[in-house]
């Protein structure tokens, strides 16, 4: 069981080395993001995209491509993305990373019928955090992917959740559906799904996991303010997962716990055939280097 999200770089130089398609590679973050992965030996890079551009970013931070194959394709980012799935595609790379390309065309590429890494899962947003204020890892989804996402979308999400922690050996987890209140409402469609999410937990419908919901954020993170409203439930202030209930309040979440909590984060997007990793700008050096070790333990 994974404790601390620098153990993911410790598990994934155990495994083997695994190639990261970077799709749209002329992006000073990302191989930024690379580079630190190189060092522990995690990943080889495959650099897909305008190769001149590449190689003036990669001399600025002093990086050496010696060795690294870089497929050029100067201009057309939704290309370099349709380049880098291929690869995925012919075995030639593990992992597709987003480089300087719309996250839009990106997915276009990994969904395409025919010729994409679509599986039978929803694509969705999972997100390990590490926390001063919380005694263990936690993960946060959806932040980034399905913006309003109705009863059986939740479902998938939870599934996707719930196999990620499976991975980093967290056998049971305990997911909380989070929304703003602790009860039921009929008006806030939200709690409606945290019960019968809650129920499908009970009745073995959604499987591997102990599911409990609705909750507020407080109810979820602290044992504390549970007793304090009377709540009695295992999930309570002893979660893994937290469900959002739509991308803003996942996205505000995710944003205030790296700005506002001191949390470090780890996060790939699952459901494809391969992990895909999607580093912000906003996230600091630590995090993507942790994300990169994600999706290679996640592979």
């Amino acid at each position: 069981m994974i404790h601390d999200l620098g153990e993911l770089v410790e598990r994934a130089r155990k495994g083997p080395r695994c190639t990261v398609a970077v799709a749209a590679a002329e992006d000073r973050h990302v191989l930024e993001a690379i580079q630190a992965a190189m060092l522990p030996g995690i990943v080889r890079p495959l650099l897909v995209g305008d190769r001149t551009e590449i190689e003036r970013i990669a001399q600025s931070i002093g990086f050496s491509l010696e060795g690294i194959e870089i497929v050029d394709q100067d201009g057309d980012a939704a290309a370099s993305a349709r380049i880098a799935v291929s690869k995925i595609r012919t075995g030639e790379a593990d992992i597709l990373m987003k480089g300087r390309v719309a996250t839009g065309d990106l997915l276009k590429a990994v969904v395409d019928r025919e010729v994409g890494l679509r599986t039978e899962q929803l694509l969705s947003h999972v997100a390990f955090f590490q926390s001063p204020y919380y005694h263990k890892l936690f993960c946060v989804t959806d932040a980034a992917m399905n913006i309003a996402p109705g009863l059986e979308e939740k479902v998938q999400i939870i599934k996707n959740a719930v196999s990620a922690c499976h991975f980093l050996g967290i056998a049971n987890p305990k997911v909380a559906v989070a929304t703003a209140v602790e009860k039921v409402n009929p008006k806030m469609e939200a709690t409606l799904h945290a019960a019968q999410l809650k129920q499908m937990n009970l009745e073995g419908l959604i499987e591997g996991c102990l599911l409990d919901g609705p909750f507020a954020i407080d109810i979820a993170v602290n044992a504390e303010a549970a007793r304090n409203k009377g709540i009695v439930s295992e999930v309570a202030g002893d979660c893994d997962i937290i469900l959002a209930p739509d991308i803003e309040a996942g996205n505000m979440f995710y944003k205030a716990l790296n700005f506002l909590g001191g949390a470090t984060v780890a996060a790939v997007v699952m459901g494809a055939a391969v992990p895909i990793v999607l580093t912000s700008r906003s996230d600091d050096d630590r995090s993507k280097l942790f994300s990169i070790a994600l999706a290679a333990c996640l592979r």
